[in-house]
């Protein structure tokens, strides 16, 4: 009798611990997230939110759903867009901190050579893959596969075939808060067969914390001489522009608002900047490849990454007919875009930076962005 009583007293001060760790679990965030919300099944699999933090007090809040980052939390604001919750993410299916692949941007015909076999990927009805198709990486749960408190690491694995990709690809995504803080973002990948393979984090920055107000009257300075250029139909030419004398000049450090509704050809095209800024560092993550100032809040972030291309977006198609976070309905051009990574349409274009994976090679991405205050 005595030891069945200690059993049963055993039995609830775990029940009690494992409550206590459940309640903790549930609390909301700095950001001021409630797990909860994101505690789903989509597709049989279980959504959540992970948090990660740094010793100096920065806090970023991931969901498995699309690899997202969710918040970032810099001195006490919340310095990217997004939802709070993770039905909206499917419902809007909007790219907010989304992982995007297995090819982000568009690849004109829907095709591609490759070792003389055409690929025929999902068409979007416009002639092109956009994004990887659909369902894309940014649809799918990503497996957690390890978690510190300040790294999360995800995988996910893209069957041979999906959306016409070849080979059984194998991605491996950390999210780490450094101590120089930033928010550093390391890709892996390997494949089976020969693929192509364009991946890149999309989330929406303002650094002022104010998600109601545009960021064009914050500064960006960007480390390339020309971009990547548009047809009519917004799928690259295979062409580059200098940025000099043009709106697209960030060599100096230029408000975003300055020039981004000038007469040019490539920006009547956008409606904004939408663009691929080739970089003069490609490869080199010790140099800075884009600064955002804003002077209001005393805040700058550098980025820096191995990929040969930034392309920086306005949120030129934002129209306050989302309700985000804090329920705020996002303005236009309230929010930037920088994504590291490779050109698009790559595969049909032989002198853009090859994007080809092959079985026994791994593929290796990293790209941070690093917070700063104004000292002057």
């Amino acid at each position: 009798m005595e030891h069945s009583s200690k059993i049963t007293a055993i039995a609830c001060l775990l029940a009690l611990m494992a409550g206590t760790v459940s309640m903790n679990a549930q609390q909301p965030t700095r950001s001021g997230l409630s797990p909860e919300r994101f505690d789903s099944i989509m597709d049989g699999k279980h959504t959540g939110l992970f948090t990660i933090t740094n010793q100096q007090g920065m806090e970023a809040c991931i969901t498995n759903y699309g690899a997202r980052l969710v918040s970032l939390m810099w001195q006490g604001r919340d310095c990217v867009t997004g939802f709070d919750n993770v039905g909206d993410y499917r419902r809007f299916r909007q790219n907010y901190g989304a992982t995007v692949g297995r090819y982000v941007g568009r690849i004109k015909g829907a095709r591609f050579m490759l070792d003389g076999q055409e690929h025929r990927l999902q068409e979007n009805g416009k002639g092109v893959t956009s994004h990887g198709g659909y369902p894309g990486f940014a649809d799918h749960i990503w497996t957690v596969t390890s978690q510190t408190d300040s790294t999360l690491t995800l995988q996910y694995v893209s069957p041979d075939g999906e959306n016409g990709f070849p080979g059984t690809l194998t991605v491996s995504l950390t999210y780490r808060l450094s101590s120089r803080n930033g928010l550093e973002i390391d890709y892996e990948a390997t494949t089976d067969k020969p693929t192509v393979l364009n991946l890149t984090n999309h989330s929406f920055f303002n650094i002022s914390g104010q998600m109601d107000r545009e960021i064009t009257s914050q500064e960006l300075w960007v480390n390339s001489d020309s971009i990547a250029t548009f047809d009519q139909q917004k799928n690259l030419n295979g062409r580059m522009m200098a940025v000099e004398n043009t709106p697209f000049d960030f060599r100096t450090a230029t408000l975003i608002g300055a020039r981004i509704d000038d007469d040019h050809e490539q920006l009547k095209v956008t409606r904004g900047y939408d663009h691929s800024f080739i970089l003069r560092n490609a490869g080199n993550d010790q140099q800075p490849a884009a600064i955002v100032t804003d002077k209001n809040s005393r805040t700058r972030m550098t980025v820096y990454t191995t990929e040969p291309v930034l392309h920086i977006y306005t949120g030129n198609g934002l129209k306050r007919n989302t309700r985000g976070k804090q329920g705020i309905s996002y303005p236009r051009r309230s929010s930037i875009c920088l994504e590291a990574m490779h050109l698009a349409d790559s595969p049909n274009q032989p002198h853009f930076p090859s994007t080809v994976l092959r079985p026994g090679e791994t593929f290796r991405s990293h790209t941070a962005y690093v917070f700063s205050n104004l000292t002057r």
